[in-house]
């Protein structure tokens, strides 16, 4: 998606932390593929917006709304996906994960902390890292 420039925002929630967020998001519940997640953020589709949430190998959900963070710490050209992935990892101990629409970079979000420029391997490695 990053060679696209296909905007994503996606949280994982490997212990179904955001439950009470469910309701702001359409119900997918499906099961994890490349495919369902790169047709769900096409540009055109009406679920883009928003934050995809899987939990396990489950797409529980998608177009979520998340909070947004109010940091200072985050560089001037991150988007409301960036300020949505940084909101959500600085309340709850999940990864969210940011593919900039504008320039295809992608970043990973910790625990109100991230990871920049990310390549497959290194998204893998941080995956590994902070999701048990």
């Amino acid at each position: 998606m990053g060679h696209k420039k296909q905007g994503a925002l996606i949280v994982v929630d490997e212990n179904d932390e955001l439950q009470d967020l469910r309701h702001k998001g359409e119900e997918i519940n499906a099961d994890l593929n490349q495919q369902l997640i790169e047709t769900i953020f096409f540009k055109n589709s009406p679920l883009h917006d928003g934050a995809m949430i899987i939990t396990g190998d489950k797409i529980e959900t998608a177009a979520s709304i998340l909070p947004i963070s109010q940091s200072e710490s985050l560089p001037k050209n991150f988007g409301l996906r960036h300020r949505a992935a940084m909101g959500i990892s600085e309340r709850t101990n999940v990864v969210a994960v940011v593919v900039s629409e504008e320039t295809g970079v992608i970043t990973a979000f910790h625990k109100g902390s991230f990871q920049s420029e990310l390549d497959y391997i290194s998204l893998k490695n941080y995956l590994a890292e902070h999701v048990r």
